[in-house]
């Protein structure tokens, strides 16, 4: 019964992941491609230069940000004295916030690139795509943020086989 539980919180995690992922990255192509061949002219008004840069330290703050929160959440996870079901939803709803606060680092990204044309925005977009790529949840990175040992780890750790 357990492993149905931890395997539903475990996919939940993964679909909701994905998604968040799948999304900005069409978006961020039409106006990366837009920026470099306009095919759709856009009529943007003129924005204080202020702006576009107080927009760009935004996105790699948040990027900064949502990488220290996550480690303070999961160490709080990890050194709590949870059961197994509790850890992996606590980790699912912190692994979430995570994606949200990138998903949200990615729009802007695409923004600044839609309203500056700074290449600063391209890189940020990058970078997120790093982190998204880094912190994806699966059972080695969750066996590894909660620092799971004996059962624990092994349960997870089957998450790896599909059923």
């Amino acid at each position: 019964m357990e492993n149905l539980q931890i395997r539903k919180i475990y996919d939940n995690l993964e679909r909701n992941v994905l998604v968040m992922i799948a999304i900005p990255i069409p978006f961020f192509g039409f106006v990366y491609l837009n920026s470099e061949n306009p095919i759709v002219f856009l009529e943007i008004p003129q924005i204080a230069e202020f702006w576009e840069y107080f927009g760009l330290g935004m996105v790699f703050t948040i990027l900064v940000a949502q990488y220290l929160i996550f480690q303070k959440e999961t160490k709080y996870i990890a050194a709590s004295d949870f059961d197994l079901n509790r850890k992996l939803f606590s980790y699912s709803k912190v692994s979430v916030k995570r994606f949200k606060i990138l998903f949200f680092a990615a729009l802007m990204a695409a923004g600044g690139l839609l309203l500056f044309g700074n290449a600063g925005f391209t890189i940020a977009f990058a970078i997120t795509l790093v982190f998204f790529s880094a912190a994806k949840p699966s059972p080695d990175r969750i066996i590894r943020s909660l620092k799971l040992k004996g059962e624990e780890k092994d349960l997870v750790d089957g998450l790896k086989k599909r059923e």
